[in-house]
């Protein structure tokens, strides 16, 4: 059934009293009906006890009409010894009633005759054959009418607040839910920050609780965004604003002839820079699509290591740092190799940025006890706080708490290598250690 839940409530609520009346109704019938055939029963027998005990003379008296009986809606017949049947109600004394009677046993039956139904009770006699009384049953039944009305207009009175509650409880519990879907269309709007009133119903609480912390990641969320932009676009700013004073001087000729080939290399870093900041931005988007390509082999880590490390060499070597590699034997892992490259260079480039002159950076291939491959990447910088290893992975999260203390990046580097490690299926941790930071990769074993 579609429609609005304070409706479905209604009509639930409604179905279920309803069932409920109809049931209860059909009990309280029986129940009075077995009420009133247990009460005529003891009457029959009461009149037939009756009868038996009292003398030839008054009992034939009776059974013959010639005396009033206690219930003149009761009828009585005599069982001779023969097996003749007198009286008023012989027509329901069947022939095995008869007989049992005749035989000494008491009886206690229904007889169905003339599309009515009788109640029949018999008892022997001491001088052989017995004596029966019949009562119809829709007679005897004195008490179902007035009690089963008083209960049907109970039942009724009580369906009628049953049907006041239920629309009273589904304004209730619908109010809440309705609230709530306002405020979960305000967050889609664009608003934070959405107050929520606590509702009393558990389930209802949950749900506020769960669109309230919706709420707080949301905005988190996107303030970091937004601070990330912030610093982005600051980082954008700079080479392009050197690149467009450097334009202007050229074209109005002020840049004196000599100096032409430092502009040119000026605009050239500049120009890298701006180029490797969207390169970044291009590698982190394409990395929270679902398309990226990831095409895993066996890869020899000790040789990426070693590629890695001569490609940076004289990068490290203009900075007075020294690059070592710790790779003893082979250490085969599975993983895409351009894509653990990559990691490898995203870890040395922050690493270069960060050890100081005269310091080392030590890359490592290895096992762990498991026999999964490790890589790591130690440098001579500063080193990390619990925090910021627990946090060095968060977008622009170190960047913005160090960028006014010492040299940082954009913050996306790191950010790039863990994506990239989650999709090669591998685990990266940062650690501290007494002569600087230890990046740390865990991947699949060959």
């Amino acid at each position: 059934m579609r429609g609005p839940i304070r409706r479905r409530l209604l009509v639930a609520t409604v179905v279920v009293a309803l069932v409920a009346v109809v049931v209860t109704a059909i009990a309280a019938l029986t129940l009075v009906r077995s009420v009133d055939d247990s009460a005529a029963r003891a009457q029959l027998v009461a009149q037939v006890e009756r009868l038996v005990a009292a003398s030839p003379t008054a009992r034939n008296a009776a059974i013959d009409g010639l005396s009033q009986l206690d219930d003149p809606g009761v009828v009585v017949a005599r069982v001779g010894r023969s097996g003749a049947i007198t009286g008023s109600a012989s027509f329901v004394v069947l022939p095995r009633i008869a007989t049992k009677l005749r035989a000494g046993d008491d009886v206690s039956t229904t007889v169905r005759r003339g599309g009515q139904t009788y109640a029949v009770e018999g008892r022997p006699t001491k001088q052989g054959g017995g004596i029966v009384a019949a009562q119809d049953i829709a007679t005897a039944r004195t008490l179902t009418p007035t009690v089963l009305a008083r209960v049907l207009l109970a039942l009724a009175i009580g369906f009628v607040v049953a049907l006041i509650v239920a629309v009273i409880a589904s304004r209730a519990l619908s109010r809440p839910l309705v609230r709530l879907a306002g405020a979960a269309r305000r967050l889609a709007s664009g608003e934070r920050n959405v107050p929520l009133d606590p509702s009393p119903i558990d389930e209802v609480a949950d749900v506020e609780s769960a669109l309230g912390s919706l709420d707080r990641a949301l905005a988190h969320s996107e303030g970091r965004q937004r601070e990330f932009l912030l610093s982005i676009s600051h980082e954008l700013r700079t080479p392009l604003t050197a690149i467009r004073g450097y334009a202007e001087a050229l074209r109005d000729g002020v840049v004196p002839p000599e100096q032409l080939p430092e502009v040119g290399r000026t605009l050239e870093a500049e120009s890298t820079r701006l180029t490797a900041f969207t390169d970044d931005l291009l590698a982190l988007a394409r990395l929270e699509a679902e398309d990226f390509p990831v095409q895993p082999v066996d890869v020899e880590l000790g040789a990426v290591l070693r590629e890695a490390a001569a490609a940076w060499l004289a990068r490290a070597a203009s900075g007075h740092v020294e690059i070592d590699v710790d790779a003893v034997g082979p250490v085969t892992a599975r993983t895409d190799p351009a894509r653990a490259r990559q990691v490898v260079d995203g870890l040395l480039e922050n690493a270069l940025r960060v050890s100081p002159a005269g310091s080392r950076i030590v890359l490592r291939a290895g096992r762990t006890d498991g026999g999964a491959a490790v890589l790591e990447v130690a440098d001579g910088g500063p080193g990390l706080t619990p925090d910021d290893a627990e946090h060095a992975f968060e977008r622009g999260r170190l960047r913005d708490r160090y960028r006014d203390v010492r040299p940082v990046g954009t913050g996306l580097g790191l950010s790039i290598a863990a994506r990239l490690v989650e999709r090669l299926g591998g685990t990266i941790s940062a650690h501290s250690t007494p002569g600087g930071a230890v990046f740390r990769i865990v991947l699949p074993a060959s």
